[in-house]
Parts: structure tokens; C-alpha cells; sequence
């Protein structure tokens, strides 16, 4: 969360311009410093929260689980779960996705068939908490990039940006239920459609 720079620019160059109203120039500061202090006090009260969340995912034993996958941060976590409960009460990752509205739903009618959406159905909360998270994990989690970048170039069934985006959330909802439900580490090569990495069958 971060002030947006262009606002805060036009306001000083309004306030130092000689031709504007001086007597609204206190006004416009003093409105500005109480935005700030909103903004101080907001970051200050996530920051708790966030932290609060962590713990709580610590407690349960499952930060190293869940934080195996890559990009998957422990607050990111934390607030996938809480908007979906335990994991286990779900019979299977699919099921978690059904939950959270990120199943896929094609539109089609006799010889018409449209593009392929989700359902959008579920718990919104839960499909945002998903969404965001993918955003970090798509920047260090090679897995789930090639997956992004092959579903949004491919020649058949190309997928919009937000369509992969969706199908990527999805799959991390899966690999969450997975490594939460059979306690085993996230492993990148079953993720990517493999079989398991040799690192995980030594160990």
C-alpha cells in the first residue's frame, strides 16, 4: 500500500503556485496530513494483523508446509486458510477449488462453444486471497511462470491474462491442499507434471 506519488506531486505544485488561492493552502495540507496519518495508522493495523495471522499459521505447525511452495508467503498463506477452513474438510484439491469459484465453466450451446470462465461461484473472499498471492508467486516459482507463459502464447485455446491468472490460482489452491493434507513438501517436479524429485525420494 503506497501513496500514489502523482497526487502528492499535483498538490505541492498547486500550493507553491503563485497563482493559486492562499487561503485554501493550509486547508489543503491540513486535509492531506490527516490522509497520511489514515494511511500511517491502516499500515500499522495490517502490519499486526499479518503478523497475528503468521502466528497462528506457526502454531498450527504448518508454516514450512505451506511456505514450500515456492513464492508462497507465510501471510499469503495464512489468508487463504482463513477464508477456507482446514483443507481436510475438502475431499480433494478440485473440491477447493470449486469452493473458492476457480473451477472452469464452459459456455457452450449446440454447435457453439464459447470461451472457457470460471465459474465465479464460491467464496469471494477466498478466489481474492488465492488471486493475490499468485501475483507473488508467479515473480520466483518457475513452475507456475512456464505454466502462465505456455497457456497465454499457446496456438489452441489461448488464454487471456486473467484467464491464466485464474487457472495458475487454482493450481496453487490444489498443491495447498496437497502438502497440508499428506504433509509431504511442496515438489516442483509432480508439479510440473512429473514424477517426484530424487531430492524428495531420498528423503
Amino acid at each position: 500500500m503506497h501513496p500514489w506519488q502523482k497526487i502528492i506531486d499535483a498538490v505541492l505544485t498547486a500550493c507553491a503556485d503563485p497563482a493559486g488561492v492562499t487561503e485554501l493552502r493550509h486547508g489543503a495540507l491540513e486535509r492531506v496530513a490527516l490522509l497520511l496519518a489514515d494511511w500511517r495508522d491502516t499500515r500499522t493495523r495490517l502490519a499486526d494483523t499479518e503478523q497475528r495471522m503468521v502466528t497462528v499459521l506457526g502454531e498450527l505447525g504448518l508454516t514450512e508446509l505451506v511456505t514450500s511452495i515456492t513464492g508462497l508467503s507465510a501471510v499469503g498463506a495464512a489468508a487463504i486458510l482463513a477464508e477456507s477452513g482446514n483443507p481436510a474438510r475438502f475431499t480433494s484439491g478440485r473440491a477447493l477449488v470449486k469452493h473458492a469459484g476457480l473451477a472452469p465453466r464452459q459456455k457452450s450451446s449446440g454447435s457453439y462453444t464459447g470461451r472457457t470462465r470460471t465459474t465465479g461461484q464460491g467464496r469471494p473472499a477466498l478466489r481474492l486471497a488465492a488471486w493475490r498471492a499468485v501475483w507473488g508467486a508467479l515473480k520466483s516459482n518457475p513452475v507456475y511462470a512456464a505454466r502462465f507463459a505456455c497457456l497465454t502464447s499457446r496456438e489452441h485455446n489461448k488464454l487471456s491474462t486473467g484467464q491464466a491468472h485464474a487457472a495458475i490460482a487454482a493450481a496453487l489452491l490444489r498443491h495447498l491442499h496437497a502438502v497440508i493434507t499428506t504433509g509431504q513438501r511442496w515438489d516442483p517436479a509432480v508439479a510440473a507434471g512429473g514424477r517426484p524429485s530424487q531430492a524428495l525420494i531420498a528423503a
